[in-house]
């Protein structure tokens, strides 16, 4: 392409939107064109991109006629409007669960699979945040010697569950500390009866309970790890909870490779990937954590131990921000690649 590329953000107002324009800026991403577009409810709003005032456009089909790059920021409207959106030419990058697990979309961490991206069709999937910060930390370590065996226990923040989640804590917490009763409407889920308080709490639960009594949140860390590291032999026990913290996940893994791996190895590794930050002194008490990865690119790893039982066992801590590279910054870097190789179509 010899121009930049003609660019449009659906759900523009939104978190993962309003990152997007938050590293058009940081990351000097050029674009010819840009589109903004969002509800109707937002349509006519203005929002300020790398110094020009854009006007907020409500999301239709012919929102998208000469448009290059589509960055979908997530939401059941992907469903609709990709097809569209790829039926005028464009490819879309979709942040929402829809494609995921279509054998016809590639599902993208670009330091893990950019490979991936030269065989689609229109529609590229960014994988779950919870998926990309596990990945971004075992990829260099399956590298070194396969990954056979992973046990994960998500800490996830609340902006997960979007703005609504945020000002749920934020209100639970100013209530109880009037010794005033607040409601609970949002957590787990605002879909489902029953909700349960987050602040001063953890829940077990993060989207519905499945036949297997794992939730729909655990068993996309299952498929989607598959999918990614293209191999489905690998045994994957994820339990996902929501956390009284507002921005960026930490997770607790432990890890079983097909050889035995030293701790120094391990950390070398993880050091020379690009996207993981090493965090690991104990002695200073260093590790990661989510107030010091919120608004930071790379995911933090650390509490790099050996296995007290397993020899082949590697347990380890990471932290990363959900929003930019669970998110944004994904769906970015997808973009940029596709750019920087030329295979926009």
């Amino acid at each position: 392409m010899n121009r930049y590329p003609r660019i449009a953000v659906l759900g523009a107002t939104g978190a993962v939107g309003q990152e997007f324009i938050r590293l058009f800026e940081e990351r000097n991403f050029k674009f010819s064109s840009l589109k903004l577009l969002a509800s109707a409810r937002s349509a006519g709003k203005k929002i300020s991109v790398c110094g020009k005032e854009y006007v907020v456009e409500e999301a239709k089909p012919e929102s998208f006629e000469d448009v290059d790059i589509a960055l979908f920021a997530g939401g059941n409207i992907s469903k609709v409007l990709a097809p569209e959106a790829v039926k005028r030419g464009a490819v879309v990058i979709d942040n929402s669960s829809s494609f995921r697990m279509d054998p016809e979309v590639p599902l993208v961490i670009p330091e893990i699979n950019p490979e991936d991206i030269l065989w689609n069709k229109g529609i590229i999937a960014n994988p779950n945040c919870s998926t990309i910060i596990m990945l971004m930390a075992l990829k260099p370590i399956h590298d070194l010697s396969r990954i056979k065996r992973i046990v994960v226990s998500t800490y996830q923040a609340v902006s997960g569950a979007g703005k609504e989640g945020i000002d749920e804590l934020y209100n639970e917490t100013a209530a109880i500390a009037k010794g005033e009763h607040y409601e609970p409407t949002i957590l787990p889920s605002a879909s489902l009866p029953i909700h349960y308080q987050i602040a001063y709490n953890v829940i077990p639960q993060i989207d519905i309970f499945l036949d297997d009594d794992y939730t729909k949140e655990e068993m996309k860390m299952v498929n989607e790890t598959h999918k990614i590291l293209h191999d489905d032999s690998i045994g994957i026990t994820p339990t996902a909870v929501r956390v009284p913290v507002v921005r960026s996940h930490a997770e607790s893994i432990y890890i079983e490779t097909e050889d035995v791996l030293s701790v120094d190895a391990v950390k070398e590794a993880i050091k020379n990937f690009p996207g993981a930050e090493l965090v690991d002194d104990v002695e200073n008490m260093k590790y990661p954590m989510p107030l010091d990865t919120s608004d930071k690119t790379d995911v933090a790893v650390g509490r790099i131990r050996k296995d007290l039982v397993s020899p082949n066992g590697i347990n380890l801590w990471v932290s990363g921000d959900q929003i930019r590279k669970g998110a944004a910054l994904n769906t970015l870097q997808i973009a940029e690649y596709m750019i920087e190789h030329d295979i926009i179509k």
